[in-house]
């Protein structure tokens, strides 16, 4: 970029917005209603504490209503470049710019960040340039995609297994190559444990360019929940400092899943940034025009906090919803990812004053784009401030994480008290919270884990939360965890104590799997995977949160279990789909029958721990018998007759059995000749007949 003039660049277009290739040189482009003028910074490394280059925009000539723009000849891809702005630093009225602040361009397609780069610097006075984030110039044409597409799988035969990139392969055991550990490369390494697992999508934590270092007492942002940039994947994720590297190993990690038939989910933060609120860094929005991008409270000094993370993006002003919009699109036309899970979602909802709106329109831009009709969304439709809204988000395309499932099924198995009403329902994809919308039965996404809490084992392993280690004394992450240790807080010796705790994380993945909805799975659920009771561990890059690929040999038998019993759900085919079914159709089609330990009568009573339900589907002739028992003893329950085509009922599952007699299929799985069958103390029993074997 040396020996090039300011006055020799060309005044450039408005559109794109970011950094757009040509033959001859960049088109540059950033909006900014309040700013009174802007400066175009150029790089040569990451860490240069002043630019090469500097292009100071003319008003006249380089803005075009709100968008200032110009196009440089000779700059190529991996440039490395950045924006000051400037105008009022009028906090009251919303103003915050600062033209000592380095600013990454929010469309920018990578980031550099520098060895040296530091949070703190963004939140001091003066300049910050050699600590800075950049963005980095970008030719999205050149990669060669050989022809591959996003799968489209239906969501019947969906099974989601949420996965954090990092953790997934940093552990020293994992097997992958030091330089890919913790990276996309990595992940793709990991691809074949996926598919003999049985995984048809994973669900990635963020992987937005986020800043690692928001995070207290100088720990680690581990999650992702602190994005920085809604286009660049997140660098720390590529196997070499070239930011252009990330896009390239992105690519090539979907391209790789996609050949193995597993679809890809990104988890996408559009409720908040990383600069957080008053007291917070300047990395991008807030000093480009923080009165746009950010919903404001006391006139305009402070920020409304939906998010619970300091600030709350303005959603619903047009240029945020622009932003994001065309942020989804870069990650399906651009990306080939297949869906997203949008953190927070119920957000969205909220206008400028943080008031709910009837009909949010950015909810409505998704819901409605045509760019989008073949992709997953799935939304948490929560906020941080209380609007719960399971069962009322809206639109005919949204899933939604489904908190009642969690929750109810953790209570049931748990032995609560008043528990065995409420589980009919999440069997059955919440009728209670769905059936009114006339969607599909899949609309409810079952969990009973997630990142955000105890792992599986530790909800049967722990009453406490022990998060210790982030310290702030234990304050963070929820006390209401609906987990039982089962007689000794956290790990022991006790033969005992640990069978049943292995038995009850065999009744979790057999409810989530048996359920009718789209089942997911946390990561390292199926082989016990430890946080030490930190249910919060978003701040934990490290052995606390990673794979520890050695428990698939300690726990071998779990992840036996669960890759069977995904086998099972998929091949058996009751809740599987070929064609749109609403949930009232399904429901209406299938013929239910609820038991306690005598036929055709429940016992719904406030005390009761067991349940039974006989469900047929009509043209399968395949009748499933299940039985479960949160209680401490065991329960002798009566059985149906079978249909008089000879055939007996199977046990295809029974939790309280060691492997691998705890699970079988087909006509591999032993007959069950007796009118009555004993089910042991907290366990599941699921049994089979008719259809084809």
């Amino acid at each position: 970029m040396n020996g090039i003039k300011d006055e020799s660049q060309a005044s450039g277009n408005c559109y794109p917005l970011g950094a757009t290739v040509y033959p001859d040189g960049v088109n540059f482009s950033i909006f900014s209603r309040n700013s009174t003028g802007m400066s175009l910074l150029f790089f040569a490394y990451a860490d240069d504490s002043s630019p090469t280059h500097i292009i100071r925009l003319d008003p006249k000539q380089n803005r075009t209503f709100y968008y200032w723009h110009v196009f440089v000849p000779e700059v190529k891809p991996g440039q490395m470049y950045a924006w000051r702005a400037y105008g009022p630093n009028d906090p009251r009225n919303g103003h915050r710019f600062d033209g000592n602040k380095v600013l990454v361009d929010p469309y920018g397609k990578a980031v550099a960040v520098p060895e040296r780069y530091s949070r703190m610097s963004a939140f001091q006075p003066g300049d910050n340039t050699a600590t800075a984030m950049k963005s980095v110039v970008a030719n999205l044409s050149a990669y060669d995609w050989e022809g591959d597409e996003p799968l489209g799988r239906p969501y019947a035969q969906t099974i989601i297994y949420e996965l954090h990139v990092g953790g997934f392969t940093k552990h020293p055991n994992s097997g992958v190559d030091a330089h890919k550990r913790g990276t996309y490369l990595g992940l793709i390494e990991k691809i074949p444990y996926l598919k003999e697992l049985g995984i048809t999508a994973v669900e990635l934590l963020p992987i937005f360019q986020f800043d690692e270092q928001d995070a207290p007492n100088g720990l680690s942002n581990y999650w992702g929940y602190s994005p920085v940039s809604f286009f660049a994947p997140h660098c720390g994720y590529s196997t070499g400092r070239d930011p252009l590297l990330g896009l390239d190993e992105f690519r090539d990690m979907i391209k790789a899943m996609h050949r193995a038939g597993i679809e890809v989910i990104l988890d996408v933060v559009y409720n908040h940034t990383a600069e957080g609120d008053q007291d917070g860094p300047t990395f991008s929005l807030k000093g480009l025009d923080n009165s746009v991008y950010y919903m404001l409270e006391d006139v305009g000094s402070e920020y409304a906090n939906y998010s619970g993370t300091g600030n709350t993006l303005n959603a619903s002003n047009t240029v945020v919803r622009r932003l994001i919009l065309d942020s989804l699109h870069f990650w399906v036309e651009e990306m080939h990812v297949d869906g997203f899970r949008f953190d927070l979602a119920s957000i969205l909802y909220r206008d400028e004053n943080g008031k709910p709106l009837e009909s949010p329109p950015t909810l409505w831009d998704i819901e409605s784009d045509p760019r989008l009709a073949g992709t997953k969304l799935i939304a948490e439709a929560w906020d941080a401030a209380g609007l719960y809204q399971v069962g009322s988000f809206i639109g005919d395309r949204w899933n939604e994480w489904n908190g009642r499932f969690r929750d109810d099924i953790r209570s049931f198995l748990k032995g609560d008290r008043g528990a065995v009403t409420r589980l009919p329902a999440r069997l059955l994809a919440s009728p209670d919270i769905y059936s009114h919308e006339e969607r599909e039965p899949e609309q409810s996404i079952n969990f009973v884990t997630c990142h955000d809490g105890f792992t599986l084992n530790d909800l049967v392993s722990y009453n406490e939360k022990h998060n210790e280690a982030n310290n702030q004394d234990n304050r963070d992450g929820l006390d209401h965890n609906l987990s039982w240790n089962h007689g000794v807080e956290g790990p022991t010796d006790d033969a005992r104590i640990e069978e049943i705790r292995n038995r009850q994380v065999k009744n979790f993945i057999a409810l989530t799997l048996m359920a009718l909805g789209t089942p997911m799975i946390l990561m390292g659920d199926e082989v016990r995977r430890t946080q030490g009771g930190n249910n919060n561990a978003y701040c934990q890059d490290n052995t606390i949160s990673w794979f520890d690929w050695s428990l698939l040999d300690k726990h071998g038998d779990i992840h036996s279990f669960v890759k069977r019993m995904i086998r099972l759900r998929l091949n058996l085919g009751v809740y599987r789909e070929d064609r749109r079914m609403s949930l009232n159709q399904f429901l209406e089609h299938a013929q239910i029958q609820w038991h306690g330990v005598e036929l055709n009568r429940p016992d719904w009573g406030q005390e009761s721990k067991s349940l039974a339900f006989t469900v047929q589907r009509e043209g399968t002739g395949r009748i499933f018998h299940v039985m479960l028992n949160a209680y401490w003893d065991s329960l002798t329950f009566e059985l149906p007759r079978t249909p008089t085509d000879g055939k007996s009922w199977r046990r295809m599952v029974d939790t309280y059995l060691p492997s691998p007699s705890d699970i079988f299929e087909g006509v591999s799985a032993p007959l069950v000749p007796d009118s009555t069958y004993i089910v042991h103390p907290r366990s599941v029993v699921i049994l089979v007949t008719g259809g084809s074997d």
